[in-house]
């Protein structure tokens, strides 16, 4: 597409997430941004929280347009979150989009969750391929969590990443508490907290007498510092973090570098 004609198009938002294309929450996030661009929706057809940065190479993908919300260009994916996004910028825009944004996920993806995460792995995946890209949670997994603040506060990041030149690989982790607008004190810019779950597998029985293993754990705080998500979110602000895709620790790097005989 010329250069005109993408500009004559507007801006074009690429909406995803990783609880299936009907859950409650991307419904909210496409009225979020509802006026902002030409949005589009690619979500997988079924819900696949947990798949992290998981893609389908063992059978087929398959594409279908959905009509589950009005008014909207949808396409439902048999597969993982990523993949919705890899087909969406290949088979569907046939370019890439000005942003990504991926969510609303019910539950949430503070600290260490942004590992397992499919709707952050979504949102890294566009990062990867130079889209500015924010997933956004809510700490409430209810299908009736009411998005009534989270949309205020979507509506402005995502005005912010249309209208500000940021790095084409900008990665935004936006979390919000389960509260009503006039009680969130605002967004806490933050650093992703040392936390994590403390797994523990309860082990049952199967009607057939043969063992089976249900995943179960506390999730425990490690860290008291006052700048991170945990934190904020405690404090009943939207945190948001600054997320990247290269985990190179390049401390420890230039430590092997200078200790280290290899």
């Amino acid at each position: 597409m010329a250069n005109e004609e993408m500009e004559k198009e507007g801006p074009i938002i690429l909406i995803t997430n990783d609880d299936s294309i009907a859950a409650p929450g991307i419904k909210a996030l496409v009225e979020a941004v509802e006026g902002l661009g030409r949005v589009v929706v690619v979500a997988p057809d079924k819900p696949q929280s947990g798949m992290g940065h998981a893609i389908t190479i063992g059978h087929p993908l398959r594409l279908q347009k959905s009509f589950i919300i009005p008014g909207v260009e949808a396409y439902t994916c048999t597969g993982t979150p990523v993949d919705c996004v890899k087909l969406a910028v290949d088979k569907i825009l046939h370019r890439k989009p000005d942003i990504c944004l991926s969510g609303i996920n019910h539950g949430a993806n503070h600290s260490i969750n942004v590992i397992y995460s499919g709707t952050m792995s979504a949102a890294m995946e566009a990062a990867i391929e130079s889209i500015p890209s924010a997933g956004f949670s809510i700490l409430d997994y209810s299908m009736e969590a009411d998005f009534t603040a989270a949309k205020i506060y979507i509506r402005k990041i995502a005005g912010m990443m249309l209208t500000t030149k940021l790095d084409k690989h900008l990665l935004l982790n936006v979390n919000f508490p389960a509260l009503p607008p006039d009680l969130i004190k605002g967004i806490k810019i933050c650093r992703q907290a040392y936390a994590k779950y403390e797994e523990d597998f309860l082990e049952r029985k199967d009607p057939h007498g043969k063992d089976y293993y249900w995943l179960t754990g506390e999730f425990v705080n490690f860290d008291e510092g006052t700048d991170t998500d945990v934190w904020a979110l405690a404090n009943d602000y939207v945190s948001l973090v600054p997320v990247q895709f290269d985990l190179t620790n390049y401390e420890l790097k230039k430590k092997l570098e200078s200790s280290w005989s290899l």
